[in-house]
């Protein structure tokens, strides 16, 4: 039997994983669990498992390819079972007999069964003799307009057929799909259909007629019907418009809270200036909304429309002499294409791009969302580090003989635990829909890890309760999983307090960002000899700066200033380690 693997659901949200590397290769012999392939989401590189013993039949994705969940991937030719052709035979020759017997003539009366069977032939092959790669979506969608998505092109990544690609292949088709189409959205009119739905859009469902703005975008939506003639024989646009009006229909329901979506359907968001919840849907994920690409761009293409009708109207109306009207909500506001243009980067000759996505695109959101989230306020220090330098190189000879490499962040570590105990407020997360801040109990330190998709903050838990050696060695071994790109997600999570050492690779003073949803952020810089003032007399000493960001919603000034103070005293005096 071939048995397939889909792309698995790694949680929190993501949608999609692009294959970085495959392992195996057609006709290797394969077990239980061994890995097949990496693949990258935009939280972390993680392998791919095979589910079975077998021999791989296909690999159905190529390294680059950005794969949504639930596609598949790869076959397995799994023994002892029958062959997928067989299957694939009899479950025709079973739904025959069925539908035989239920009597059914036409294919509106088929159940969901059948629509999971079709859904099965459609992802075999193509009439070109290869896999036909296709969103669920966009198979539905080919079903209800009655477009083959074996004959389809796919514009999408990796050849994937998209929703697009099925509306312009019906498009082509011409007629009899687009009226059936709008048999299905309800309606036996297709212009009244989306005149109604981005309608809706255009005049905030006030559905007076009323509105200049909604007259015009009626004109405007009449012309995309009826294909210009005036007649209602465009039946081509009558078609594709009803479609673009089933998924419209739901228009007042948007403005959610939460929206999933692939990064790459945000990235085109972004670049159309739409906000992804507030783009219609139907189709549900874990509970919460999902948002496709050809979504996001049906819902632009409304826009656009209702904005040119809104210009239209407008213009009318001011030739007309009436210059009380106004433009409708969704009129583009001046200055918004200037902005929109300002988003686009021109490229010369000799300039070079490469994707904003991944893990690379995950951190700069993360890095957004903190900075204009928590208010930084950047508290700045130095401390004499003479007698750490000491204590270090005192321990570094025995650290070495069990084979661990003893830097200074273990020291920082555990004077950073020491001061947390005295100062809580630092250890701190604030729950924003629960007004409340939560002092957490656990002394969790990330540590910022330069690699080369971006910074990753590896944690290490319960750093109170560990000595010194117990402490570089995990640190050492997470920071070298995190640059390898091997770390697991859990391995990044449950931070209370992060560290940034800037200084290791040169700096004194930084302004670090918080790594929310933590209040807090310590920054060190280099060590280096400088002149420092002691018993009356200026002497080089080994001096540590030290950078610390705090939300100002939670911490004061004062609060943040008493931690650094008794920081200093943990590594002024190492030795004072030992009591804790």
């Amino acid at each position: 039997m071939v048995r397939e693997f889909k792309l698995p659901d790694v949680g929190e949200g993501v949608a999609e994983g692009e294959l970085l590397e495959w392992h195996v290769e057609p006709g290797d012999q394969v077990t239980e669990d061994q890995v097949v392939a990496e693949v990258e989401t935009d939280k972390a590189v993680v392998d791919v498992p095979a589910p079975v013993n077998g021999t791989v039949r296909e690999l159905l994705a190529e390294p680059g390819d950005v794969v949504p969940v639930g596609e598949v991937i790869i076959t397995f030719d799994v023994e002892g079972e029958e062959s997928a052709e067989t299957a694939a035979e009899a479950d025709d020759g079973e739904s025959a007999g069925e539908a035989t017997d239920a009597g059914a003539t036409a294919p509106e009366s088929s159940g969901e069964s059948g629509g999971a069977a079709a859904e099965t032939a459609e992802s075999s092959v193509n009439g070109k003799g290869g896999r036909v790669f296709a969103a669920p979506s966009a198979r539905r969608l080919a079903r209800e307009l009655g477009v083959d998505i074996a004959a389809v092109d796919g514009a999408g990544p990796g050849g994937r057929v998209t929703e697009a690609d099925v509306r312009a292949a019906e498009g082509d088709a011409g007629g009899t799909e687009g009226g059936a189409a709008g048999s299905e959205a309800g309606e036996s009119d297709d212009g009244k259909q989306l005149k109604s739905a981005v309608s809706r859009i255009d005049d905030g469902e006030s559905g007076d007629g009323k509105s200049s703005g909604g007259d015009g975008l009626k004109s405007a939506v009449s012309r995309v019907d009826d294909g210009e003639s005036g007649d209602g024989t465009g039946s081509d646009e009558g078609g594709a418009a009803a479609s673009r009006a089933a998924g419209a229909t739901s228009v007042e329901a948007a403005g959610r809270e939460r929206t999933l979506a692939a990064p790459a359907t945000r990235k085109v968001a972004d670049e159309l200036g739409v906000a992804i919840d507030d783009v219609p849907t139907d189709e549900v994920r874990d509970g919460q909304a999902f948002v496709d690409e050809a979504a996001v761009r049906e819902y632009a293409e409304a826009q656009r429309q209702a904005q040119e009708a809104d210009a239209e109207a407008l213009a009318s109306a001011e030739s007309a002499g009436d210059t009380g009207a106004e433009p409708a909500a969704g009129a583009e506001p001046a200055g918004a294409a200037e902005r929109d243009a300002a988003r686009t980067v021109d490229a010369a000759e000799g300039d070079r791009r490469e994707p904003y996505k991944g893990v690379r695109k995950t951190i700069g959101q993360a890095m957004e969302r903190a900075k204009f989230t928590a208010p930084h306020v950047t508290h700045h220090d130095k401390v004499d580090a003479t007698a750490l330098v000491e204590t270090r190189e005192k321990l570094k000879e025995r650290a070495d003989e069990q084979g661990v490499k003893l830097t200074y962040v273990p020291f920082v570590m555990k004077a950073v635990a020491a001061a947390l105990d005295e100062h809580p407020v630092l250890n701190t997360q604030l729950d924003e829909d629960n007004e409340e801040i939560v002092f957490r109990g656990d002394r969790n330190v990330g540590v910022a890890t330069a690699t080369d998709a971006g910074l990753m903050v590896p944690v290490v838990d319960d750093v109170d309760e560990k000595g010194l050696l117990r402490l570089a060695s995990e640190t050492n071994e997470l920071v070298a999983k995190a640059r390898e790109r091997s770390i697991a997600r859990e391995e990044m999570q449950g931070g209370t307090f992060t560290i940034t050492n800037f200084g290791a690779i040169g700096g004194e003073y930084a302004t670090p960002i918080i790594n929310y949803p933590e209040t807090a952020i310590l920054g060190l810089g280099a060590i280096e000899e400088r002149p420092m003032a002691v018993d009356g007399e200026v002497v080089a000493r080994d001096v540590l700066t030290l950078s610390l960001s705090v939300d100002h919603r939670v911490i004061d000034g004062a609060d943040a200033a008493r931690f650094v103070n008794t920081l200093k005293e943990y590594l002024e005096d190492p030795t004072l380690l030992l009591l804790e």
